[in-house]
């Protein structure tokens, strides 16, 4: 083959000859017109190009839309340059901070002489409709980082000085430019700014420079970008939708927790209502952990500041760490993790090939520093509980064991019917401790359990912990949202620190593989995600209070009162409310309060024995026996049901 062509590969194996020096929008046009006008970027041997970026070698591509991960974050990375150009229009002398994608959209900060007003993002807004209309080409261009650091000094871009001085270390550096726009970035972005064709500035807010509340306080705002604007629509409904959903209101309408800067920011107090749904979750997870080969384990609270010394976190993790205090002359340390203590009930003993794989449980609470302005509700926190666990494991069982964990990780997930999840493997980084071997071992080790059990996943290349590749499961809530919650990672680390050690079948001493693994990650987000998935309707299983009996006088308040009793008898839980109050107004509130069964009392059914069922959200559903409802009530717990058996009712 001439050297005047190069081979490009592309993600389903399919190799094809192209000139020297063909864009990646060349090929998308080869390819088809309708992928050519979609093409947001390229991927290049793995890294991250612009479409008009020329190709001079042989390389693996993939052409980025909206509909990959990685589009979105160009497209929304690109829309905050444009915002960037219109904030920097309407308001003279503005300094810019920086304007990452996020998870859903974007967001840019600036250092202005006052807040955002909602008018202002009105403003912004219409500029950038503006931006948008002269589809303004994105042009990179490289320079030495000398001189740009020059050229920003010369404007009084301070923040841009100061990550060209702290961060942007290379000896060359590149700056994007659309009209008169220009702004330092790597890159890539979209072609032109034509691409989006709607947009939402969503909200604006205070926040520090780099998180840390010792710098100035810059102004943030958040936005939202699409190539099609039934996206934008679908969006808009999705975060009034959010906004019904927030646990944070929901909780306090709820009644399931408070938070206050009386007892301290990021310090959740559990409610009784929402003790005891906390009490179910975690009576299901004990139960099931026992039944399925764990031992629980408890660890205290504080431990001598040596024990973190030696583990690494003093070195590692001390920016999240409340600092020690001093007992008996005694530095101690509030724990930030529980995996020390499991490591030293290891070493507590001696162990046998025989005597593994262990599998030790814990639910428990541990205390991070985490910056004010990231605190946000139950979602994040500064004390919180893990359902952590450490499985020491025979290295030449490890695989077993992870099939066996990636098994019992999606059981436990079952219940919660969080049907949708993304699963990443995170593989070595650059920088990483142990035997290169070893991590060899452990990354085919997780690639053969998420295939054995047919999951699709993702690979995180080099996005392992310095210390050990790891699993990352993502669950979507009703509303299509991402959160980490299941975690299956390899340690490295704290088997060499700690010299762990077990005697294989002929005496000899060996490092077990350490796996640390969290299921449901911290309680506490796992609830507030719980409360904004289900609205607050929690099923039948979880919810605080699962029956309201509704006595429509007072007279039927002791008849009322025998119903209570056999509902608590049968480990029901249920109330009555015995309020000299209009039935349509007990109604109401039990509605309010999203209980899922109410048992309308009447002199009817006094004198016939039965009961009337209303159903949350769904009105009467009929008469029924007490025992026939009961028996429905307790086959609806027991299976772990999300919707309600009497939901269609069934008149006696």
């Amino acid at each position: 083959m001439s050297s005047e062509f190069i081979k490009i590969k592309f993600p389903d194996g399919t190799l094809r000859d192209f000139p020297r020096g063909v864009t990646g929008l060349d090929i998308a046009k080869s390819i088809s017109h309708g992928l050519a006008k979609e093409a947001i970027a390229i991927k290049v041997n793995g890294a991250l190009r612009d479409v008009s970026c020329p190709l001079e070698a042989d390389a693996p591509i993939e052409i980025l839309t909206f509909d990959s991960t990685e589009g979105k974050q160009v497209f929304w990375h690109s829309t905050s340059h444009i915002m960037a150009q219109a904030v920097q229009e309407l308001f003279p002398g503005v300094k810019l901070a920086i304007g990452p994608a996020i998870e859903e959209g974007f967001y840019y900060d600036f250092e202005v002489e006052k807040p955002f007003s909602p008018e202002d993002l009105l403003k912004i807004e219409k500029r950038m409709a503006e931006i948008v209309e002269k589809k303004e080409e994105f042009r990179r261009e490289e320079m030495e980082r000398r001189k740009a650091l020059e050229e920003y000094q010369k404007k009084g871009e301070q923040y841009k000085i100061e990550m060209l001085e702290r961060d942007i270390l290379d000896e060359k550096v590149s700056v994007y430019k659309h009209a008169s726009f220009e702004d330092l970035c790597r890159g890539p972005h979209i072609p032109n700014t034509g691409f989006v064709k709607a947009f939402k500035l969503t909200a604006s807010s205070g926040a520090y420079w780099r998180g840390d509340e010792r710098n100035k306080m810059l102004q943030r705002i958040y936005g939202v970008s699409y190539p099609k604007k039934a996206m934008l629509d679908d969006y808009l409904y999705r975060l009034e939708e959010a906004k019904k959903r927030d646990h944070r209101e929901l909780g306090k309408q709820l009644g399931l927790f408070h938070i206050t800067n009386e007892v301290g920011a990021g310090l959740v107090l559990w409610m009784p209502k929402g003790a005891r749904i906390r009490n179910e979750i975690e009576n299901f997870w004990r139960e099931e952990h026992l039944k399925n080969g764990y031992d629980i384990v408890f660890s205290p609270h504080i431990a001598n500041l040596e024990l973190w010394n030696r583990s690494g976190h003093t070195d590692f993790y001390s920016e999240s760490m409340y600092q020690p205090m001093k007992i008996d002359e005694v530095q101690y340390q509030i724990k930030p993790m529980n995996c020390p203590f499991h490591v030293m009930m290891y070493k507590s003993r001696r162990w046998s090939y025989r005597d593994l794989p262990l599998r030790w449980a814990e639910l428990g609470t541990v205390y991070r520093y985490e910056m004010p302005g990231v605190l946000h509700g139950l979602m994040r926190v500064r004390g919180f509980t893990q359902d952590d666990a450490h499985h020491f494991v025979a290295p030449e069982y490890m695989e077993d064991e992870l099939v066996w964990l990636l098994k019992f990780c999606l059981h436990i997930l079952k219940p919660f019917h969080l049907k949708e999840l993304d699963i990443y493997l995170s593989t070595k980084p650059e920088k990483a401790i142990g035997d290169p071997a070893d991590w060899e071992k452990a990354e085919n080790g997780l690639r053969r359990a998420l295939d054995l059990l047919n999951l699709k996943y993702a690979v995180d290349a080099g996005g392992g912990a310095f210390y050990g590749p790891k699993i990352d499961i993502k669950i979507k809530d009703a509303l299509g949202r991402s959160f980490q919650c299941s975690t299956i990672q390899f340690d490295f680390n704290l088997p060499i620190r700690f010299d762990l050690n077990f005697a294989d079948k002929d005496g000899q001493l060996k490092k077990p593989f350490m796996i640390h693994r969290a299921l449901l990650g911290s309680i506490e987000r796992f609830f507030g995600v719980l409360i904004e998935h289900y609205g607050g309707n929690f099923p039948l299983w979880l919810a605080s209070t699962q029956v309201k009996i509704l006595p429509v006088t007072d007279e039927l308040n002791d008849y009322g009162g025998q119903i209570l009793a056999r509902l608590l008898d049968n480990d029901i839980r249920a109330e009555i409310d015995t309020r000299s109050e209009k039935i349509g107004h007990k109604i109401r509130e039990s509605e309010l309060q999203k209980i899922p069964y109410m048992i309308i009392i009447g002199a009817k059914e006094k004198d016939s024995g039965a009961i009337s069922v209303r159903v949350h959200g769904k009105g009467d559903k009929g008469s029924f026996g007490l025992d026939e409802f009961i028996g429905l009530m307790k086959e609806e717990i027991k299976e772990k049901l999300v919707e309600s058996k009497l939901a269609q009712g069934r008149m006696l």
